[in-house]
């Protein structure tokens, strides 16, 4: 299994200079435009019917699929098969081949900081659970007091998934989450420099009304969580 986050675009340039201002490095993936922070890769989809959501390559998901479809509504594409969570995520089972391996102990960090994982907020998070235990994710930690569930795959990609009506700022299925702590100042500030849009500035965790949290999104809108923690 390996996990790569696809986002859309309507114009592949902007898309690329987005990446390219945040410091994710270009790559080759498949002929495909993609970048990466050394943790994720995001590979960008000019298609007019690419959708932001989660490819998963395995070389047969049949079974998995058909098990699937007990839970909701599985359709068979050209290279697998594709579904969503109760979220509204575009969850792409591919069986085509899966992007090679890159090295990446030489990447450094994006502007973002330190990538957390892809975050989903949904109506009904036992079902969440139940498609993304299907697909082969492991529980990591649950909270049902806080309705949120962390989840993480075999290849060590992490999934969060957060009950609805529990974040009070806005929320965009699907995000990547960067969580950077003390130092999520100073990277909004590089934010702001660099002069990419900010969708929200969020006050309501700091008792001060001081911006210590920010949300941006990419030209495909994929949603971008720059948090503390």
């Amino acid at each position: 299994m390996r996990c790569t986050i696809q986002t859309p675009t309507n114009k592949l340039a902007d898309s690329i200079e987005f990446y390219s201002q945040l410091k994710f490095d270009l790559i080759d993936l498949n002929n495909i435009a993609a970048f990466t922070d050394g943790k994720v890769i995001i590979e960008i989809n000019p298609d007019r019917y690419a959708r932001a959501g989660i490819r998963i390559f395995a070389e047969n998901w049949r079974s998995i699929a058909n098990e699937l479809q007990e839970i909701t509504n599985v359709i068979q594409t050209q290279t697998g098969f594709l579904l969503s969570d109760t979220s509204g995520c575009m969850i792409y089972l591919e069986e085509c081949d899966a992007p090679r391996g890159y090295d990446t102990t030489a990447v450094q960090p994006s502007v973002l900081g330190n990538f957390a994982g892809l975050t989903l907020e949904t109506t009904d998070i036992e079902k969440s659970l139940a498609i993304w235990l299907k697909i082969g994710f492991k529980i990591q930690h649950k909270s049902a007091t806080q309705g949120w569930i962390s989840l993480i795959s075999k290849d060590g990609f992490p999934v969060s998934i957060l009950k609805v009506l529990n974040c009070p700022h806005l929320f965009f299925n699907p995000s990547l989450s960067y969580f950077n702590g003390e130092s999520n100042p100073e990277i909004i500030q590089q934010i702001r420099e660099l002069k990419i849009p900010i969708t929200e500035e969020i006050t309501a965790f700091n008792e001060k009304g001081i911006v210590d949290n920010i949300i941006i999104r990419d030209p495909g809108g994929l949603g971008f969580f720059i948090f503390n923690d």
